[in-house]
Order: C-alpha cells, then sequence, then structure tokens
C-alpha cells in the first residue's frame, strides 16, 4: 500500500472507530437516565435495576479477553458487526423486560457482550496496530476522546425522548442507534502494523497470558483498574437519582452525564499527550487520585445544580484518560501480537468494579435510604488504587526491552 493509500485508509479507520466508540459509550453511560421511569412503571427496585446494568458491566469484563482473542485471530469488522447486533438486541428487550421472565437481566447479559465488542478493546488494539510507536499514545488519545462524544449527544437526546414519548420509545431509539454501529463496521480492515512497529513475539495465547499474569506490574495494574471501574459505573448509573434525592431537578442528570462527555472528551486527548511525554503509571496514578479528591469536595459542599454540573465536568476530564495510558503500558511492556486479549484481562477487572459500583449503590440505597456508605467506598477504594498504581514495575519481562523504547520513559 502507497503512502497517500496508508494515510487514508488510517483517516477512515481513525474516523469509524471514533464513531463506533462513540456510539457504544454514549448509549452505556446513558442508561441511568431509564432507572427512575423504569422503577416507577415496572414496579422494580434500583436495586433490580441496578443489578441489571451490573451485570452488563461484569458479562462485559469477562467477554472482552475471549471477543478480544477472536479479533485477534480474525480481524476487528466481523466482531464488531456482530456485537453491534447483539447489543441492539439487548437494549430492545428492556422494553418488554416485564412480560419476558428475567428479560432485564437478559438485557444487561446481551448488552455487556455488545459492549465488549464495540466499545475500547477490540478498535483500540486495531488503531495500535497501525500506528508507529512514537505516535500510538497520542492517536488512541484522539480516538477515546472523539469517542467521548457520545455521550454528551445522546444523555439530552434520551432525557428528551423520555419527557416528551415515555422511556419505551427512547430505548427502542437507543437500540436503532446500537445497530447502526453493524453498518459503521463494514468499511473497517485490519491494517498491516505500520513501520517501525513491534515486532511479532514468536509466542502462543497460553504463553502470553502466563507472561503477564507473572509479572507484578500488569497485576498492579489490573487490581488498580478495579477503582476506575467502581468509581465511574457508579456515578454514570447513580448520579441521576442521587441529584434528585437531594431535591435537585431531574434535567441536572442529564446535563451533567453530558458535560462529563464533553470535558472527557479534552481530558482524554490531554492525557494522550501527555502520555508520550511523561510516565504512564504515574499518570494514571495521578487520575486515580484526582477523581477521588473531586468525590471528596463535591460531598463536602451542599449538592446543588451548580456544585453537580462542576463536579461533573471535573470528573469528566479524568474519565477516559486511563485509555491511552493503560494501552500504553501494555503495548509497550508486552507488544501487540496478544494485545487485545492481555488488555482484556486487565479490563475484566475494570467492569468487576463496575458490576460492584452498579449493584451496590442500588442495594445501599434500598436498605439504607441513602448513597452515603457508598460514596465513602468509593473515597477508599480510589486511594488504594493510587497506590498500587504509583508503585507499579512497568518494565518489560525479563530479557525483553520495551517496544518501540529506546529507554524508560521519564518519570
Amino acid at each position: 500500500m502507497t503512502t497517500p493509500d496508508r494515510r487514508r485508509a488510517m483517516i477512515v479507520l481513525l474516523v469509524l472507530s471514533a464513531l463506533i466508540i462513540s456510539i457504544c459509550m454514549g448509549l452505556r453511560q446513558s442508561l441511568g437516565l431509564f432507572m427512575r421511569p423504569m422503577t416507577l412503571e415496572l414496579g422494580i427496585s434500583a436495586a433490580t435495576f441496578g443489578f441489571a446494568i451490573a451485570l452488563q458491566n461484569i458479562v462485559w469484563g469477562v467477554a472482552q479477553p475471549l471477543v478480544g482473542a477472536l479479533a485477534d485471530r480474525h480481524g476487528a469488522r466481523p466482531v464488531l458487526v456482530g456485537t453491534a447486533l447483539v447489543y441492539a438486541g439487548g437494549l430492545l428487550l428492556m422494553v418488554f423486560s416485564k412480560t419476558v421472565p428475567g428479560g432485564l437481566e437478559i438485557s444487561g447479559f446481551l448488552a455487556g457482550v455488545g459492549t465488549a465488542g464495540t466499545g475500547f478493546g477490540v478498535l483500540i488494539g486495531t488503531v495500535s496496530r497501525a500506528t508507529p510507536p512514537e505516535k500510538r499514545s497520542q492517536t488512541v488519545g484522539l480516538v477515546a476522546a472523539a469517542g467521548s462524544l457520545g455521550t454528551m449527544v445522546l444523555a439530552p437526546v434520551g432525557q428528551g425522548l423520555i419527557d416528551g414519548f415515555g422511556w419505551k420509545a427512547a430505548m427502542v431509539v437507543f437500540a436503532a442507534v446500537a445497530a447502526s454501529m453493524a453498518l459503521l463496521a463494514l468499511p473497517i480492515r485490519e491494517q498491516v502494523p505500520a513501520a517501525g512497529g513491534a515486532p511479532a513475539v514468536d509466542q502462543n495465547l497460553g504463553e502470553a497470558v502466563r507472561e503477564a499474569m507473572a509479572h507484578r506490574g500488569y497485576l498492579f495494574m489490573t487490581l488498580a483498574f478495579f477503582a476506575c471501574g467502581f468509581q465511574l459505573v457508579f456515578i454514570t448509573t447513580h448520579l441521576p437519582a442521587y441529584l434528585q434525592y437531594c431535591g435537585v431537578a431531574p434535567g441536572v442528570g442529564a446535563s451533567a452525564l453530558a458535560l462529563i462527555g464533553l470535558f472527557n472528551t479534552v481530558g482524554t486527548y490531554i492525557f494522550g499527550l501527555l502520555g508520550a511525554r511523561y510516565s504512564q503509571k504515574h499518570l494514571l496514578a495521578l487520575i486515580y487520585l484526582l477523581r477521588t479528591l473531586f468525590i471528596v469536595v463535591f460531598l463536602l459542599l451542599p449538592v446543588s445544580a451548580t456544585s453537580a454540573l462542576v463536579f461533573a465536568a471535573a470528573m469528566g476530564l479524568l474519565w477516559l484518560g486511563v485509555a491511552p495510558l493503560v494501552t500504553g503500558i501494555i503495548g509497550r511492556v508486552f507488544g501487540l501480537t496478544h494485545f487485545n486479549t492481555l488488555y482484556g484481562i486487565v479490563f475484566l477487572s475494570h467492569q468487576v468494579g463496575s458490576f460492584f459500583g452498579a449493584w451496590m449503590g442500588g442495594v445501599l440505597f434500598d436498605r439504607l435510604g441513602n448513597y452515603d456508605l457508598a460514596w465513602g467506598a468509593l473515597i477508599v477504594i480510589g486511594g488504594t488504587a493510587f497506590l498500587l498504581q504509583w508503585s507499579m514495575d512497568e518494565r518489560p519481562p525479563r530479557g525483553r526491552k520495551p517496544i518501540g523504547e529506546s529507554a524508560p520513559l521519564p518519570a
């Protein structure tokens, strides 16, 4: 492929990847808007709704290494098309969840599989393989940043549809939007690895996984990623309900989610740029620390529309900045041959945290009538993640140089 052809193919890959990720994450992060109308109409508890969202997240995590392995073996396009349709089916089933036995839980399961295929795991691996190492952090940050715009658009659209036509009509529209990702995936082609990219490592999948699981730094990063999922999914699932509980108007919750998406675009791109110049593990640790400090400040101040929107903007700056940093560490330390699978294992920890963040919030609210203990858990877990990530050993396995680096990144 000539240089102009490769450049055009790269632009197409980046644009389509950003669009698909944007839709996937926008839909996922807007589901909290449906909690109140669904619990009122269907007569279900907040814990029941929270469990469905929690199930979606744990299935996403369990499915991510498997979906990633399929993409490593067969390419991204068939995985994207199939999982986009599964995602749409899961959202559509929510409309009929009262008449289908276990419908809400089945919906969460299907949406989880769909998110595993259309979210970051598969597409970021494809983009990373097509990008030279010296530009990888910035490029992944750019795609992840553009992929954050979906929440900014879909959250207010979803709230408007719920207010104007009811939650069922809004969910049908969301399902149609999810199905559109299958069409967007059709032009995607796996790129030939970029010049100067990671050389192929003579390792089968089992050897690669065993090597990673024996690496202390990989384990520390995986454990710290639990806190990321725990904090963020609690916020997207329960922040709208928490604000209404505190007497804030319902529309503020949707505006807060939209602000998270807007500021996430800026923050993710900035952390992608910073990850190319400074220690990626220390930047990750600072994200965990700053998120936790912002939560503390939010809780200490009186809850109002203004404080909620400022909090959402601050959290948005730190939302997905982890993406270029985690993927950069994995690619640099272990290479890209089994990248999707190794990223999937780290992401499983994130989704276990997501499961407990979504479910715990509903359970504690049902039992205690408030979210005080849940917020406390976010603070403790965030502080622990900072300590784990800061002390991570990011040296490659013995006998291997960092991929694409002549020396370790500066601290």
